[in-house]
């Protein structure tokens, strides 16, 4: 048997078993979960190893237990870089937290996602405002410890522009939103899974560390598609109490 024979036969043979099993899946359903490819995180673990990997690519970590420690970290931050404006997205936890009044208040001018879609010129305002701002505060839909990836899609953020044009992004979390496996996250995703209906969040972006770039001979660039510092403040239960 010659070899073209030998892959065609190894074919056959494979098609013949899946005709034996399963029926296909439906149209748009996600595989079966990845087992055993990378160990399990057990859930005591999941925000240690989120902030690990975080740092791992560079990005830096921070945690604040309390509103005014919260306040702290992002002054820092941003006196740091001299920001005189900043850009939010219209994640519920911003509005929470008073970000906007929290930052007007130290003299920084801050510019929010329109609340709706009402005109294409709010959109187009607001992107502008992206290229020129010092830093981009977002939240996230979710955290992935597995490889220290920000999960943000257009449905909770408006924008995700935030999270991509300015020289600095800051991104803030809670625990109850770090998922362990990119399955987890997948099978949470806001995504349509029925063919010919919309997904209420028609982009995803996964950050994972900050911009960088080494297509000039090889030597490595940050900042050149994106910002060049990322910072993940991990947002306690007790920030947003009372």
């Amino acid at each position: 048997m010659s070899s073209r024979e030998e892959i065609l036969s190894t074919i056959r043979n494979i098609l013949k078993t899946q005709k034996k099993g399963d029926p296909e899946a439906p149209v748009g359903t996600l595989p079966p979960p990845l087992e055993n490819v990378m160990p399990p995180i057990p859930p005591e673990e999941l925000t240690g190893r989120f902030e690990e990997e975080l740092r791992s690519l560079g990005c830096e970590t921070h945690r604040a237990t309390t509103l005014a420690e919260l306040e702290g970290i992002l002054c820092s931050i941003l006196t740091h870089i001299q920001a005189r404006s900043v850009v939010l997205t219209r994640n519920s936890i911003l509005n929470q937290l008073q970000i906007k009044k929290m930052l007007e208040g130290k003299g920084i001018r801050v510019a929010l996602w329109p609340e709706t879609s009402a005109g294409q010129s709010q959109g187009s305002t607001f992107r502008d405002q992206c290229f020129t701002a010092e830093a981009g505060i977002t939240g996230v839909d979710f955290g992935l410890a597995e490889t220290g990836s920000l999960v943000l899609t257009s449905l909770t953020e408006g924008s995700q522009l935030a999270s991509l044009a300015p020289p600095v992004h800051i991104a803030l979390y809670r625990r109850s939103q770090i998922r362990a496996s990119l399955d987890e996250v997948l099978q949470n995703l806001p995504v349509s899974r029925e063919p010919g209906r919309p997904s209420p969040a028609r982009s995803v972006v996964f950050v994972s560390g900050t911009s960088r770039t080494a297509d000039i001979e090889q030597v490595l660039i940050r900042g050149v598609h994106g910002p060049r510092s990322v910072h993940a403040i991990l947002v306690e239960d007790s920030c947003l109490a009372g």
